[in-house]
């Protein structure tokens, strides 16, 4: 009995525990740090990643594991307290103040946006409008047209009936944005006063929200956003605090929030998913939006390439900051391509056996203004090609793979999918 108990507590000890997370304190801008070569990355590797990160006009980048800062590193004039821009990633903020307003019993999401912006805030009927809930507006399914001239526009003139509430998903930034004014409405509290009072100070954050034509833009520093996706990776709770203690409502907005397009939350993108729709388009591309990145990654993501990823199952948080010559409203290719380069880290891989699935996507440049070329060491009689268009159409294909010429194809995204009669491999190109 004594050998079987010696057992039993030898095989807890020998399962690997995850560790314990890390919180810089809250008055200063203090943040312990962990070596890259503790985690066997290489040097030359990092030096990559940072080389794509500056060519592609970044600001800053951060990646935190455990809590603690790996890389961190700010080009140009950035620095640790310049503050810049969210843009879109800024939804997934709102995202938590709105779960925070239902906590404090403000609101519920499952209230008509009517009965805090009134009756009249769309040009809709009133029975279409009384249909619209809060939580149509953190799922992106208002069912309001996003084919106005002006998406961003909060105006009614703006918002017009497309289709019923909850049937037709569409990344629409007018109806998102006027979810600012239903948290100020509901709590009686300016946007940036409620979040000083809940995120600010208890997570240490800086960063304020600004007045942009209609929009409502987040800016911060880098850290902040870091300290954000920490506050994200431990459900809500900052170092033995609580601040989102609706753990229903933090579930929720991280687990697909329709059917439509089961890669979106509220307000958060989600991975490893069975499809997901693009900003403009009502085509649900098949497989994960960032196929390099760990299935469990939850992304919020925004114009000129603002990311803040998190990955539960290997607490991980990174962030990158800057412009980017992409200028989609989800940059979903540099988010992955970024993964390519973190996947890339260990070394040595030299002893890895090199597979198929390990060096693709083997198709290149991308992004492409003439030529999309496979890569040699893909046997081009064992792979067909398909090429669709942002709206799903099938625009070139062929049973073998060659040289693609798309030249006379329209600039923005296209998906690209690579089939041996077996499996199928996916990636998201930008012809320019």
């Amino acid at each position: 009995m004594k050998q079987f108990f010696i057992l039993i507590l030898l095989g807890i000890l020998i399962i690997p525990l995850k560790a314990q997370l890390y919180f810089p304190p809250l008055d200063s801008n203090q943040w312990d740090t962990i070596s890259p070569s503790s985690l066997g990355w290489c040097p030359e590797r990092i030096d990559s990643l940072y080389n794509f990160l500056e060519n592609k006009n970044t600001k800053a980048f951060i990646l935190l594991k455990d809590g603690k800062i790996v890389l961190e590193k700010y080009f140009g004039d950035q620095t640790d307290s310049s503050p810049w821009y969210w843009a879109s990633a800024g939804k997934s903020l709102t995202a938590f103040l709105v779960g925070l307003a239902q906590q404090d019993e403000y609101l519920s999401i499952t209230d008509t946006t009517s009965k805090y912006l009134g009756t009249g805030w769309t040009s809709c009927t009133l029975e279409q409008e009384n249909a619209i809930t809060i939580e149509h507006q953190l799922s992106m399914t208002t069912g309001l047209d996003d084919g106005v001239e002006d998406v961003y526009c909060t105006d009614k003139s703006c918002l017009l009936y497309k289709a019923e509430a909850g049937t037709r998903w569409a990344y629409h930034n007018g109806p998102y944005t006027l979810l600012d004014s239903v948290v100020q409405k509901a709590s009686g509290k300016n946007l940036n006063l409620y979040l000083t009072q809940k995120l600010k100070i208890t997570t240490g954050m800086d960063g304020f929200f600004v007045k942009q034509d209609y929009n409502n833009v987040f800016l911060s520093t880098a850290r902040s956003m870091a300290r954000y996706g920490l506050l994200i990776l431990n459900k809500g709770n900052w170092d033995g605090n609580q601040i989102l203690s609706d753990t229903s409502y933090f579930s929720q907005m991280l687990n697909s929030s329709q059917d439509l397009n089961p890669s979106y939350g509220y307000l958060w993108w989600l991975n490893g998913k069975s499809g997901f729709m693009i900003p403009g388009s009502q085509f649900v591309f098949p497989g994960s939006f960032s196929p390099n990145a760990p299935d469990d990654m939850v992304a919020a993501m925004g114009k000129n390439g603002q990311f803040l990823n998190v990955v539960p199952s290997e607490n991980l948080v990174f962030i990158r900051m800057g412009e980017a010559p992409d200028n989609s409203l989800v940059p979903f290719l540099m988010n992955d391509q970024i993964w390519q380069y973190l996947n890339e880290l260990n070394c040595p891989a030299s002893i890895i056996p090199v597979s198929w699935e390990d060096f693709f996507p083997g198709v290149f440049p991308n992004p492409v203004k003439e030529i999309l070329y496979f890569d040699e060491q893909i046997n081009s009689e064992d792979f067909g090609y398909s090429l669709y268009n942002s709206i799903g159409q099938l625009v070139d294909s062929n049973t073998f793979l060659k040289p693609v010429n798309v030249s006379g194809f329209p600039d923005g995204l296209y998906y690209l999918v690579l089939s041996n009669g077996l499996k199928n491999y996916s990636q998201l190109i930008i012809k320019e």
